[in-house]
């Protein structure tokens, strides 16, 4: 899953849902939206540190001056706060307000039908990686997976079960032995998050739900892939991203009868 938009066609999207260059006229307008839809889906959950102005200002082709009204329209809401010195930068304070409705609306709803293109290449590319991982696997990525795994049931909820997944997830990818394969799906998954590979985390009340069962889907991954047992790996990895759209579809889902975009309660419906 790493445990995380579209353009039309089949191919890889050109545009991220979270990420790449914004083509509203008002462009602290559409940051401040993807900044409230990417801490709304659990990417950055309470407590977490954004990543810095220059960084969002690369990752969206934006100035920093833009960025940095975006991110004073977010505190001002109570969604974030400031904190000077070293340790300083922009931390959420909460996950979901009234006011994230039409932000979450406008930054999904209507790139929802190519996002499932995203989900489709992404479970293919998860999918090859762990079969990659169980034929290629080492006695060292052996035991490297099977302490990371050990890490993610010790992690506490949140913050630090969300860290122990991604260095799951880092393990399986360094056990392919192919740095082609790996940087393909961190690029591809780049364009689903806000700045860089991770993964939703879901609504804060769902956490620790979304956790067992990610953990469930770990243990079952990393005895396939340590056993070499290719095809089973493959399919766990498949199911394994579901979860990331579901934690955005829930998000989208919260919008849903009170706003009634336009197609949005269909496809949060639809989608098998």
């Amino acid at each position: 899953m790493n445990g995380s938009g579209r353009a039309g066609g089949r191919g890889l999207p050109q545009e991220g849902l979270l990420s790449g260059p914004l083509q509203a006229p008002h462009r602290a307008d559409g940051i401040a939206d993807r900044l409230i839809t990417a801490i709304a889906v659990g990417e950055y959950l309470p407590g977490a540190r954004l990543p810095s102005e220059r960084e969002l200002a690369d990752s969206l082709g934006a100035g920093r001056m833009t960025v940095r009204e975006a991110i004073a329209r977010l505190v001002a809401q109570g969604i974030l706060e400031t904190r000077r010195g070293r340790n300083g930068g922009s931390f959420v304070t909460r996950q979901w307000e009234v006011s994230s409705r039409q932000a979450v609306q406008r930054s999904l709803g209507m790139r929802w039908e190519s996002m499932r293109d995203l989900r489709e290449t992404l479970g293919l590319l998860h999918g090859a990686l762990a079969r990659c991982a169980a034929d290629n696997r080492r006695d060292d990525d052996v035991v490297t997976l099977r302490a990371r795994l050990e890490d993610f049931r010790a992690a506490a909820s949140g913050q630090a079960s969300q860290a122990a997944d991604a260095a799951l997830h880092a393990a399986i990818s360094a056990a392919t032995h192919n740095a082609l394969l790996s940087s393909l799906l961190a690029a591809t998954e780049a364009r689903l998050n806000l700045a860089a590979p991770s993964h939703p985390w879901g609504p804060e009340e769902g956490v620790e739900a979304m956790e067992a069962r990610a953990l469930k889907d770990h243990e079952r991954l990393v005895a396939a892939i340590c056993s070499g047992d290719a095809d089973v790996a493959e399919r766990i990895a498949r199911q394994h991203v579901r979860i990331d759209f579901e934690m955005i579809e829930a998000a989208l889902g919260r919008t849903v009868g009170s706003l009634e975009p336009a197609g949005a309660e269909q496809a949060v419906r639809s989608d098998p």
